[in-house]
């Protein structure tokens, strides 16, 4: 079925190590078809003398052209190749190893056999295919049998399924290695990142029990603006245009929200009213930020290696930013000590910074905030702790995932200052939520204070004061 047969040509046989050395990872997995599985072709016996006995099960079948596929496999071929120019070779390999073992697939089958191999080589095998979906937005992998997506706000369980937990373990690896990290028995959990950028969490047994877990937040390949978020109804366009101010007029901004709400997305939006002329540092254990600035400096974190020294802590980062000659610290989540540091920072001239927290409220968010001082100096009197906070921080931008997966920012609170011991906050836009109308989808409206934001004479000295009025003006 494949035109005429040709003579298979024997090559040296390769181990793993000299495949991995080459740059084409060889350990390849269980398939996991991108479209719905297809029925698959009555199987066919290993040999003449066999025929009828034992049969083929589809995963067999792969195993056995995989294997046959890995042994004939030249490594230094693969060395610095694309998968698009390996992609003949790898097809001629599946057609010789077919025909040697007399197998009958169909051509959509050999397709696919050729299409998984490659993911496994050049990509993250099973899942390969989800990551090139621009609906999904979070891949969770729960073991080897288990493969969730989030799309639309949603949780999926899809078809994907990796061989084993060791080949769950060899992606996990592979996509520490490719940052410079390690994960394995003595090291249990890493964050990450994709080489497009996407966030990768991962934790390995026996700290999860049923296998391997991989978490990854996927990079957006769309640049979300505040403009495109008003018009997606994460936000009113009046909320758009006094966030925009706020970046503008060099506010020190906290986004919060849950897990998964958006915080890192609304944080690169803000960010894109940073000035051209302005050097920004931004420090994250993951560098995920997508800042368009040409002006920006990148830093991340390092976790201590096998002797457990030479770990870099975003605090230590923070404390060295200072000394970068900064204008702006953006970090990309303060969830420790590191908090005292950059209020540290938005106290001494270093107005415009900007991180996310994880809080549900934006009162909250500054109960968060004291915690994590405490945490880095217990001895500090509370009180001295909230008139830095009520100095240091302007906005607090609280952003939500609601039941429809709709993320909306449902609050814009501004710190205007202490009243005795309580800082004084004041919301400037609220989301109601109508109870009335209780659906699938979340119905509620965006509605302004109509106050006059305690920023408005910042905003006045970089000569936007009557639009920033004009925009809080139902």
């Amino acid at each position: 079925m494949f035109g005429q047969k040709q003579a298979s040509r024997p090559q040296p046989a390769i181990d793993p190590s000299s495949v991995a050395q080459a740059g084409a990872a060889l350990a390849l997995a269980e398939p996991a078809p991108a479209a719905p599985a297809q029925p698959v072709a009555p199987p066919a016996s290993r040999s003449a003398a066999s025929e009828g006995n034992e049969t083929l099960v589809r995963s067999d079948l792969f195993k056995l052209i995989r294997n046959g596929v890995f042994s004939a496999m030249n490594a230094s071929a693969a060395v610095g190749k694309t998968r698009e120019q390996m992609k003949p070779a790898v097809e001629q390999l599946v057609l010789e190893v077919a025909e040697r073992e007399r197998l009958n697939i169909t051509l959509s089958e050999q397709g696919q056999i050729v299409g998984e191999l490659l993911n496994d080589m050049f990509g993250l095998g099973p899942i390969e295919p989800l990551l090139a979906d621009e609906t999904i937005t979070d891949v969770l992998v729960n073991g080897p049998d288990q493969v969730y997506v989030e799309r639309h706000g949603r949780l999926e369980l899809t078809s994907c399924k990796f061989r084993d937990n060791a080949h769950v373990i060899n992606v996990a690896q592979r996509i520490a290695a490719g940052v410079g990290r390690r994960v394995d028995e003595s090291s249990p959990m890493v964050d990450a990142r994709l080489a497009d950028g996407s966030r990768v969490n991962v934790v390995l047994p026996p700290l999860a029990i049923h296998g391997a877990s991989i978490s990854i937040r996927k990079f957006s390949k769309r640049n979300i603006t505040l403009h495109r978020m008003a018009q997606q109804g994460n936000m009113s366009l009046a909320m758009a245009t006094v966030l925009k101010l706020a970046s503008t007029c060099r506010l020190n901004v906290i986004v919060s929200g849950g897990t998964g709400s958006g915080k890192t997305t609304l944080l690169n939006a803000l960010s894109h009213f940073i000035g051209l002329g302005e050097r920004t540092v931004t420090i994250e254990d993951a560098a995920e930020l997508q800042l368009v600035q040409p002006h920006v400096v990148s830093l991340e974190t390092r976790p201590e290696n096998a002797e457990g020294l030479g770990a870099v802590t975003q605090r230590d980062l923070v404390r060295n930013a200072l000394r970068m000659r900064p204008d702006r610290i953006i970090l990309g989540e303060t969830r420790g000590p590191e908090a005292f540091d950059v209020l540290q920072a938005m106290n001494t001239g270093h107005d415009g910074s900007m991180t996310t927290i994880h809080a549900n409220t934006p009162r909250d968010g500054i109960t968060r905030l004291e915690s994590m001082v405490m945490m880095a100096n217990g001895n500090l009197p509370l009180l001295s702790i909230r008139r830095q906070i009520a100095s240091a921080v302007h906005l607090i931008v609280q952003i939500e995932r609601m039941r429809d997966g709709m993320r909306r920012v449902t609050r814009i609170t501004e710190l205007v200052g202490m009243e005795g011991d309580v800082i004084i906050t004041q919301d400037l836009f609220t989301f109601r939520y109508d109870a009335s109308a209780y659906s699938e989808e979340v119905k509620g409206t965006y509605e302004s204070a109509s106050v006059r934001p305690a920023f408005s004479a910042r905003a006045a000295y970089y000569g936007l004061e009557a639009a920033l009025l004009e925009a809080m003006t139902p």
